[in-house]
This record gives C-alpha cells, structure tokens and sequence, in this order.
C-alpha cells in the first residue's frame, strides 16, 4: 500500500516522513512531494493509494489537488491535514470525496489510525471487487460449459449473451473459423499450491497471445481461440508441455472440426473428443485434428481362425513371457493399421479374450473338470481395451494361461502357493530361505525346484514381479520415483533405477513420460 505526502512545508513532510513507522504498519512511503502540482505530475507513474496532504498551500490547495485527484483517479484515497479548526474546511472536505479531515497538531497515533482506516477501506473494496470478478468469470464459465455438454438448440438470444460473455469468440466475417482444443491427460489432476501459480502463468501466457477462452475440462482443459492465427499449434503444444513438467504425466491434445460460430462449437468438441479417443493409437503423435481421423472405416472386429490359432498356441506354451511377447506384436500390427479406430479396436481384442476363454472351456472339459471362474472376466471394463490395451490384454491372457496351467498340472502346488506370497510380499524383504521357509522346503531343493517349474531362478522372478508392479504404479499413479522404488521393495535409487532400465530399456522417468 503506497502512500505520498504532499505539503509545501519541508519541517512538515520531514516530521510526518521520519517520526511516523510507516513500513512496519504495511504502508510504503514514496518520497514527499512539495506541491500539488508536483504530486499531480508524479501520481500516474508512482501510483500512490493513499494521498496526505495539506489544505493551504503555494499554488494548487489540497482541496483543489483532491478535485483533480477524484475526477481523473477515483479509487485513491485522500486525508487532509489542516492547521486550521474550521468545520466548514472539513464540510468542504467531504464534498470533495476527501476519507478523513485531521489537525497538523494531531498526534502521530491519530494520523496513523487515520491511515490504517483508509487502508482498511480499500483492502476491502479490492476484496470485493476480486470477489465480483470470480463470481463473474464463474458464472460466464457455467454458460459456456453448460451449453458445450447440453443437447438443447440454442436460441439467437442465448447465443449473442455468450458472445457477451466471450467476446473472443466473436468472428469478423464468413471467412473465420473457431478452433476447438482438447488437452487432456490419461488420468486425474491434483493441483497442487506450489504448481497452481505455474499453470495459472501458462494459461495467461496462451490466452494474451492468442486471445484464447480456457475452461476446465476432465482431466485437462478446452482452448477455443480464432483459427489461422500465427503460432497458434506452437502455443499450444507448448503450454501442454509445461503441464507434462508440473504434473509429471503425459497429455494428448485433439482438435474437433472448426466452428462457423458458436453455436457449432458443440459440434467441435463432440469431434475433438471423438479425436482424443485414438490417443493409444496415435502412439507417437502427440497431437492429433479430426481432420486427421475422419475417414477411417475400422479394422476387422472379430479375430480370424488363424490369430485364434496362434493365440491357444501361445497360451499353451506355459510361459508368461511368451504371452507377453505375442501381446505386443499383436498390438504394433493393429497400429499399424490404417483404418484402425477405437471402437473396432476394442471389439477386436475383446474376441480375442473371448476365443482364449473358450479355449479354456474347452481344456477344462477334456480332463473332466468344470471352467473355472476368471474374476479379471467379470470385472472387465470393456473402454480399457482401447485406454490400455497392452495392460488390459495381459491381465485378461494371463489370467486364462494361469488357469490352464493349473488344468493341466504343470506346475508344482507348492511353487503356486510360493508364486502367490511373493506377489503378495513385493513391498518386503523377499530372501529365498524366507520364502522356502513359507512352504516347508530346503532352500536349495527350493531353489531348484523354482527354476524347473517358472523357468527362472528365483531373484530374476522376484525382480520381474517388482518392476512390472514399478510400471503399472509409474504409468497409473503420480507417485514420486522414489516413492515407487521404496513401494516395490528397494531402498537404494540407483540400484532400482539400474534393475528397472534393465527390464524396460528406458529409466523410469522416461517410461513415465512416453
């Protein structure tokens, strides 16, 4: 809170600069000025709030400079001081808007609860305009919103008041078109203190340069700004980079068709959301347009009798690492398809669950056993087919192969109970004469009995066990890394670090951010 003084008596500017503690009541002293004329001069670039001033003085009065003061800055506020009792000087002092009318003889505590009063009387006019403000941008954001998800038409009325609301959204001529921005990450945000004034700076940054309407949208945000802009994509690509370091995750951005005016601005966003579903499918493409989409027809949605033959192969080959590997190849050669869309994506991999869990049925059925439940089956989330597939599917194929390995007893019970404690036990300390011990064996029968049975030695298990627990908490979770790494069992950063790029190929930092 600025304050300047303003008599043409130097004891008098000195006195009230020097006895008075001004700063440590929150209030900066800009240097005093000598007359009116040299405050009216200084004001607009100095930009005091609170003005001390006399009445009589050489040239302009402190009346006269109050007058000035109020018509061309009326949020300053004004406490004259006078040598001279007269209720008519203090009649006319609040006629000219003037907060408070004290003595020169008054004492340094008078003038400084005067003050502090004027101070108190803008902070709250600042709160409430503030508060005005929030309320404002609150409810034109609750318009704009509100008519985005709706289905209602939109009348001619509706539509000028959220021109109101956003004149950014107005276009000059037949000619200009409205882009519609999606940026949204894989999962929820949590804004924390410390990264919500570096959000709030990108968002201003993009919205001054490309006078762009920002609103709030699931897990990310909408830009609506006017198309053909200069470094509109730039922008945009780098303010969803700034969210990638604050909240430590990746984001896609999808454009929808381009809007004629606002009323098909719903029609933009229907199709930038329709765009950001193929986020596992652009892979590498980290912005995607409809433009870019639209006249895909969709891959075949059943799998042929050859995939189902190969996958039942896979499946009976007992080892989870094939499964896997088969996975991932399945998945490059569906990215690779053209004509691929979400939709035929998931309904693809879902008949491949389907065929393995009918191969399962039947295995069950040759050996006289009844199918046994598959919960992973039942609580399937179907949308997670083409949010994450590579996950999903191995959840899915992993589980029938484990219950085809126990249909035909290929693996000791005693290494199933094992296999189980240890996935149970990741966090903790895991030595093998501590889980030998847990089914009643010799450590080195144990050890040899793993081998036979998993087809690796007991520390690689375990090691594999923690980091594809590490990738699924990386890629779900925004945990810390060395959260993490103390989550799956390691203490020492540099030796999970060294385990976990050994696996993937990438460190975790980069296996989070892909």
């Amino acid at each position: 809170m600025k304050l300047l003084i303003v008599d043409d008596e130097v004891i008098i500017r000195t006195g009230l600069s020097t006895v008075i503690k001004w700063e440590e009541n929150g209030i900066e002293l800009l240097a005093p000025a000598a007359s009116a004329e040299e405050a009216l001069m200084r004001i607009p670039i100095e930009c005091p709030d609170i003005i001390l001033t006399d009445i009589r003085m050489t040239g302009m009065t402190g009346l006269e400079l109050s007058r000035e003061v109020k018509r061309n800055f009326p949020y300053i506020e004004i406490v004259i001081l006078s040598g001279f009792d007269d209720f008519a000087y203090a009649q006319q002092a609040m006629r000219e808007g003037i907060s408070d009318y004290l003595l020169k003889n008054s004492r340094p505590g008078d003038i400084m609860t005067a003050v502090m009063r004027v101070k108190q009387r803008i902070v709250s006019r600042r709160e409430a305009v503030l508060q005005e403000v929030i309320h404002q941008t609150a409810f034109r954001w609750k318009q704009l919103d509100r008519f985005l998800r709706g289905d209602n038409l939109l009348t001619e009325r509706e539509s000028e008041e959220l021109l109101i609301y956003y004149p950014e959204l107005r276009l000059g001529s037949d000619m200009e078109k409205l882009e519609l921005w999606l940026v949204t990450s894989a999962s929820p945000l949590t804004m924390k203190e410390e990264t919500e004034s570096e959000m709030n700076e990108a968002a201003a940054m993009i919205r001054n340069s490309l006078g762009c309407v920002i609103l709030d949208w699931e897990y990310g945000w909408l830009l609506i700004f006017r198309r053909g802009q200069p470094g509109a994509k730039r922008l945009v690509k780098a303010s969803m980079e700034r969210a990638e370091r604050v909240y430590n995750q990746p984001f896609f951005a999808a454009c929808g068709v381009w809007a004629s005016n606002v009323v098909e601005l719903r029609e933009s966003l229907r199709t930038a959301e329709h765009t950001a579903s193929y986020r596992w499918l652009a892979e590498e493409a980290r912005m995607l347009a409809y433009e870019d989409i639209k006249d895909r027809k969709g891959m075949q949605t059943v799998c042929t009798e050859e995939v189902e033959s190969k996958l039942t192969a896979v499946l009976r080959s007992g080892s989870r690492e094939v499964v896997k590997q088969w996975i991932k190849g399945e998945l490059a050669s569906i990215r690779q398809d053209a004509e691929a869309t979400p939709c035929s994506v998931q309904a693809y991999l879902h008949s491949l669950i389907v065929g393995g869990y009918r191969w399962l049925e039947r295995a069950a059925a040759s050996v006289g056993q009844s199918m046994p439940k598959l919960p992973q089956l039942e609580q399937l989330d179907i949308k997670l087919l083409t949010a994450n597939p590579e996950e999903t599917l191995q959840q899915m194929l992993l589980a029938i192969h484990a219950q085809y390995e126990r249909l035909n007893g290929s693996r000791n019970e005693a290494i199933d109970r094992t296999v189980a404690y240890i996935r149970e036990h990741l966090a903790d300390s895991l030595s093998l004469a501590q889980v030998a011990a847990s089914v009643h064996m010799n450590p080195n029968y144990f050890s040899k009995l793993f081998k036979q049975e998993t087809g690796k030695n007991y520390i690689e298990y375990v090691t594999e066990a923690r980091m594809e627990w590490a990738s699924r908490l990386l890629k779900e979770t925004p945990a810390k890394v060395s959260e993490i790494a103390k989550r799956v069992g390691y203490e020492d950063m540099k030796h999970f670090n060294q385990l976990f790029k050994r696996y993937s190929g990438e460190t975790p930092s980069q296996y989070r951010s892909r």
